[in-house]
């Protein structure tokens, strides 16, 4: 039987928490900042906890060792 393997473009995208939920970085920070409202760019900052249905998906395709 094969080992399983973690995804290597997930491993650098999340990472978990010791109680198993899963941080990311926050979305549509990359390019174009000048278009969004100062209030928006504000919260971005750092990481946030993934909604628990898309954290599922993460842990068991994505990053099946931890």
């Amino acid at each position: 039987m094969p080992k399983m393997k973690t995804n290597s473009s997930a491993k650098k995208r999340f990472k978990l928490t010791g109680t198993g939920k899963v941080k990311a970085a926050v979305a549509y920070k990359r390019h174009n900042l000048r278009k969004r409202p100062t209030k928006m760019i504000r919260q971005a900052r750092g990481t946030m906890i993934l909604a628990e249905p898309d954290a599922r998906v993460v842990r068991k395709h994505l990053l099946p060792n931890g």
